[in-house]
């Protein structure tokens, strides 16, 4: 153990007894014994009980009895409260408690604590109460304890100052769960940890309001007294606030002390440090101790590794261990070899136990096998359990059966929970029934969530606002780019051909005609008529027609009338009138209306050139 300061120095402040060697201490012991001895045959009332006590303490109560007693009838309230002890080890309960309210009454909060215990069960909880109440008023930490643990069995909100009392004297168990109160309460919800776990109720008058800083030096004082629970949850308060190295050393003392929970968290630490190795043997620690989710980071680990056999051991031993996820792991094992009857099996297991994600991956497994009647209650099921996603596949699926209005109600429940695609759902049906305002802030917040679509439409919208750009005058510097350009600009940034073509116009607009190429030979790669037909445009102003046909041309193939015609007009120039009359017939064919009857025309004149 490291000592903090110099040990001469504490040695002598009297806090630390210096080390006598055993035989030493025997010796010095047996004359203690030996004079308290004497003095008790003599008669000595208070060596009586002392004597007593020692008889007692090593388990010799033949021998302490009698002691106990003669003190006892000489009125000493600690050798009553030690009979009390001794009687209580012997099966006398009831002479017990006799012994213990003489010596409570006189004033020992020792037996106060113990008859209190002892009322309690018997199950009489107001005498528990009341002596239990005289031992804490009298600042005995076990009674304190004892009383908060009674208080806080009846949901009683007194419980706090009790445990804090109890606390406050060093009392372990009660710093702990000290701490876990101000925990849960800051979190809004019982920690629901178990027997040794206080219920959250409304705050004593004068208590703090609680939450992870109020109990950090609680969790922190029954941690370094060795409670192993308290150091997990220290670590965990650390972890969170980002120390990272000392949590790490509070999860490592609560996994050597057996806590399975400090040993999965160790090696989630470890992983993310990249350390996955030393992870794995935590993880099989904690595993081997019962503990699922260490069970389901193994099984993830070897499935990462594709090592699918092992995996589905892991994930099998966490759900034995009563961890859902390892029959949710394993159905997400099974759909990604294509097993999908045996996913279909796990997925259940895990939805009817309530798992939500494994409800709406079960929904969409039967909706992909054409069953969208099953799935439908398996998605309402997970989306009133909180899943965003079955929110917003329920929305999807009301959708296609053409009932926008319910529908919409599931989109706006994906997108109030933060789902993007369904944030633009949303956006989509209100542009659709006129209520732009609306819209555009739901547009907004699926495009900052990466909607390359929404950022599009957000910054369509943003332009239909704008009054159109007069001609730029001579020598006038170029504008600075407006908010619906820098959105088209994320989309297009993105992949989104559309935008990327309505930024080549906008950059073709100020003059900035390399990047309006940029941005339409990307639309174009990525297929996008339109951006084919504009990088025709850019590059026969230039004079390269040559190169303006090879875009025309794949323009025209996917669809694109004014490409065709284009192409016609090329060919008619260039003499090739068969050719021409190819292309005006295609653009004709592919339209719009006022596309078609120039290329009507335009054939008709080289039909009649081709037959003068």
């Amino acid at each position: 153990m490291v000592f903090m300061g110099d040990r001469a120095t504490l040695l002598e402040t009297g806090r630390f007894v210096q080390t006598r060697s055993d035989e030493d201490a025997d010796t010095a012991d047996a004359e203690t014994e030996a004079r308290h001895r004497r003095a008790a045959d003599g008669g000595d009332a208070e060596s009586m009980s002392v004597l007593g006590s020692l008889l007692l303490r090593r388990g010799d109560l033949d021998s302490a009895e009698p002691y106990l007693r003669g003190a006892t009838a000489e009125g000493d309230r600690a050798a009553a409260n030690n009979l009390g002890v001794l009687l209580h080890q012997r099966g006398y309960a009831d002479e017990a408690a006799g012994w213990w309210r003489i010596a409570a009454v006189a004033g020992s909060a020792a037996a106060a604590h113990a008859l209190g215990r002892h009322y309690r069960e018997r199950g009489d909880e107001p005498a528990a109460e009341y002596w239990l109440r005289q031992s804490a008023e009298q600042g005995h930490a076990l009674g304190a304890y004892a009383l908060a643990d009674l208080l806080e069995h009846r949901s009683d909100v007194g419980a706090e100052r009790w445990l804090r009392a109890a606390a406050e004297q060093g009392h372990r168990e009660a710093a702990y769960r000290l701490a876990r109160l101000l925990d849960a309460r800051g979190d809004g919800e019982a920690a629901g940890e178990g027997p040794g776990d206080i219920a959250v109720g409304e705050a004593a008058e004068g208590e703090g309001a609680g939450g992870a800083e109020d109990a950090e030096p609680w969790y922190r004082q029954a941690a370094a007294r060795g409670h192993r629970r308290a150091a997990l949850h220290l670590g965990a308060i650390l972890e969170k606030r980002g120390e990272l190295k000392e949590a790490g050393r509070w999860y490592l003392t609560s996994a050597k002390d057996g806590e399975a929970r400090a040993a999965c968290a160790l090696g989630f630490l470890l992983r993310d440090a990249g350390d996955e190795e030393s992870a794995a043997v935590w993880w099989l620690r904690a595993a081997q101790d019962g503990d699922g989710n260490a069970a389901n980071a193994l099984g993830a680990l070897h499935a990462a590794r594709g090592e699918q056999q092992t995996a589905e051991r892991w994930y099998r031993e966490a759900m034995n261990a009563g961890d859902v996820n390892g029959a949710y792991n394993l159905g997400l094992l099974c759909a990604a070899q294509n097993r999908t009857a045996q996913a279909e099996q796990w997925y259940r297991r895990a939805a009817y136990s309530g798992h939500r994600e494994a409800a709406n991956a079960l929904a969409i497994l039967l909706l992909q096998a054409g069953d969208a009647t099953g799935a439908e209650p398996w998605f309402s099921k997970a989306a009133e359990a909180g899943s965003v996603d079955a929110a917003f596949n329920l929305g999807i699926l009301y959708a296609g059966r053409d009932d926008d209005r319910t529908a919409l109600k599931w989109y706006e429940r994906a997108a109030a929970a933060g789902h993007t695609d369904a944030a633009l759902q949303v956006g989509i049906a209100l542009l659709r029934d006129g209520e732009e305002q609306a819209a555009e802030r739901h547009l907004r917040c699926a495009a900052g969530g990466g909607s390359a679509e929404a950022a599009f439409r957000l910054a369509t919208l943003l332009d239909a606002r704008q009054p159109p750009p007069g001609p730029p005058a001579l020598g006038e510097p170029m504008a600075e780019k407006t908010e619906c350009e820098e959105w088209y600009e994320r989309a297009a940034r993105q992949g989104h051909r559309r935008a990327q073509v309505r930024v080549g116009m906008l950059a073709a607009a100020r003059g900035d005609l390399e990047a309006a190429a940029r941005w339409y030979g990307e639309a174009a790669e990525a297929g996008s008529r339109n951006g084919a037909f504009n990088l025709g445009l850019l590059l026969a102003r230039e004079g390269r027609e040559r190169e303006a046909a090879l875009w025309w041309t794949r323009a025209a193939h996917a669809g694109h009338g004014r490409a065709a015609l284009r192409l016609a007009l090329l060919a008619a120039r260039h003499g090739e009138l068969t050719e021409g009359q190819r292309w005006c017939a295609k653009a004709v064919e592919l339209g719009p209306a006022e596309v078609a009857e120039r290329a009507a025309r335009l054939r008709e004149a080289l039909h009649q050139e081709l037959t003068a």
